[in-house]
């Protein structure tokens, strides 16, 4: 799978918290291909866009991000959000070619839209604000 630059630099995981940290409110941990087919039929059926944060427990760049992500998520309400522990899903994370974490990517009737490798929260504000923009406006 992809590496976080702090697993490469640092083996030391000794205070890794749990992968529940990287959910929770209006962002949902998906840790079943079962889920990834419901929550992005949920988002087609629906038509909103699916924001999904390919993460790992063990990467402090992914620690990081997550409360602002968080806040994102309770923000832009008409967008699904969803964290996939590239651990746990490696084939899935693998197929949408994410070689980092976190690595953002962006869905629109079940394609990628938009990608953002790193978790900067001005970055993947502006990019929802664009995205939301997208949706108001005829296509």
């Amino acid at each position: 799978m992809g590496q976080c630059w702090t697993k490469v630099c640092s083996q030391e995981n000794n205070d890794v918290p749990p992968t529940s940290e990287l959910a929770g409110g209006n962002v949902c941990l998906v840790k079943s291909m079962e889920k990834w087919e419901e929550k992005m039929s949920e988002a087609n059926n629906s038509g909103k866009i699916a924001v999904v944060n390919f993460s790992a427990s063990w990467c402090n760049p992914c620690r990081a991000a997550a409360p602002g992500y968080h806040e994102l998520a309770d923000k832009y309400t008409s967008m699904i959000f969803l964290t996939v522990d590239v651990d746990e899903l490696a084939e899935l994370s693998t197929s949408w070619d994410t070689k980092a974490t976190p690595t953002f990517i962006f869905f629109r009737d079940g394609r990628q839209v938009d990608k953002l490798v790193g978790g900067n929260k001005q970055d993947i504000q502006k990019k929802l604000m664009n995205l939301a923009e997208s949706t108001r406006s005829p296509r």
